[in-house]
């Protein structure tokens, strides 16, 4: 008989493994001596450690499910139980229930990022929902978009959730899409129709700009043509395609005009220079009469003058008031001299201002008398008091006297 720690061999060749129960018949041997026996039934325990060892580290270096692990478990459990090998199977059976505790935990674990995954999934498309909401009354038609676009891609790529949860979810996201769509596809087609009524609009400025880029009434076909690009402004913009031709097409127009414009205000602009030049000729001629000595030959030189300088026409803007200017100055000073003329002529002026000089000449001399008197009496404050009033009535008499020297000069 052989034997070893974990099982013997009798005399009969009958195999025993030792456990915990007692021994246990795992074979019969008679082909070879009773160690060769316990060898070959320890290499049967062996087979089933490697077995285990290769499990175990299933389960620990890959993503065995629990449910796969746990029939493999229980399927080596049963080999162990019903082994026919010599070794320590109560070790085998041990490691096994260790197994099982860490596929239980594992499972566990898993179940518990399951439920993390399920939750962040869960804020995630809630947030996702939140944004599109938002996002659903925007008018950054644009911008939106692309953003919506994305989040159905973020959307794609997150697990999904129990099915109520995920469909309640899933129909407040494409409800906000739907109505960022309909939103958006009203705003345009509105759009459209307010470009449709620009193409109109802007097509008659087109056909008046162009109706008017010959005409020669310069003021007031520039005057229109600043009110009709006013209209255009306030017409909005019309579709691309057309935008750009009838642009072109009413400012071409009005560069014809205003080159047509232009050339004649050159002309007009040449033509008022040469008129200017001849007004400063008979504004220096015109000058030469100053001081006006000889009032009637002054008036008929003015007379022609000015005939003449009615006859040449306008002179630049810039220039007006300084080139009239100077011949208003002299024909004021011919004027003036006109009025003394006349002041000094006039015998009812002159009349009246005799009358007043005597008046004025009576009135002093009383004065005087009246001082002399009040001197000799010795009223030396009534003196001077008429003193005064004689300084006052003599400077009148001087100017009246002054006045009257004129019609006699």
């Amino acid at each position: 008989m052989s034997s070893d720690p974990w099982g013997r061999v009798d005399e009969t060749g009958t195999v025993y493994v030792r456990t915990a129960d007692g021994e246990r018949v795992v074979g019969s041997w008679q082909a070879g001596s009773p160690e060769e026996a316990l060898a070959y039934f320890e290499r049967k325990y062996d087979g089933l450690v490697v077995e285990i060892d290769l499990l175990e580290r299933r389960v620990k270096t890959t993503d065995l499910s629990a449910k796969d692990a746990l029939t493999a478990v229980e399927h080596l459990r049963g080999q162990v139980d019903e082994a026919h090998a010599v070794g320590d199977l109560e070790a085998l059976s041990r490691r096994l229930d260790q197994l099982t505790e860490l596929i239980e935990a594992r499972k566990e674990e898993r179940k518990a990022a399951r439920a993390r995954q399920a939750e962040e999934a869960r804020r995630a498309k809630e947030e996702l929902v939140a944004e599109a909401e938002e996002l659903a009354r925007s008018d950054q038609w644009r911008a939106a978009g692309e953003r919506l676009r994305a989040l159905v891609d973020t959307w794609k790529g997150l697990p999904r959730l129990d099915r109520k949860s995920d469909d309640e979810l899933w129909h407040r996201f494409s409800h906000a899409r739907s109505a960022f769509s309909k939103r958006r596809k009203a705003h345009f087609a509105s759009l459209d129709a307010q470009r449709e009524e620009a193409r109109r609009r802007k097509e008659k400025l087109v056909a008046e700009a162009e109706a008017l880029s010959g005409s020669t009434d310069w003021g007031p076909t520039a005057a229109r043509y600043r009110e009709l690009m006013q209209e255009w402004k306030a017409a909005g913009r019309a579709q691309r395609e057309h935008e750009d031709d009838l642009w072109q097409r009413f400012r071409g127009a009005q560069d014809v005009f205003f080159a047509a414009r232009g050339e004649a205000f050159a002309e007009r602009d040449a033509e008022q220079r040469e008129n200017l030049a001849r007004k400063e000729e008979l504004v220096a001629e015109a000058e030469k009469l100053l001081p006006i000595t000889d009032l009637k030959a002054a008036r008929a030189a003015f007379r022609s003058v000015n005939e003449r300088w009615d006859a040449i026409g306008h002179v630049p803007r810039d220039a007006r008031a300084r080139i009239e200017g100077r011949l208003h100055a002299v024909e004021r000073a011919i004027q003036e001299a006109e009025e003394a003329e006349w002041r000094r002529t006039n015998p009812e002026v002159r009349a009246r201002a005799e009358g007043l000089t005597g008046q004025l000449q009576d009135a002093v001399d009383k004065l005087r008398a009246q001082i002399d008197k009040a001197r000799e009496a010795g009223n030396t404050a009534k003196a001077e008091k008429l003193e005064k009033e004689l300084e006052g009535r003599q400077a009148l008499l001087e100017q009246a006297l002054k006045g009257l020297r004129e019609f006699s000069g």
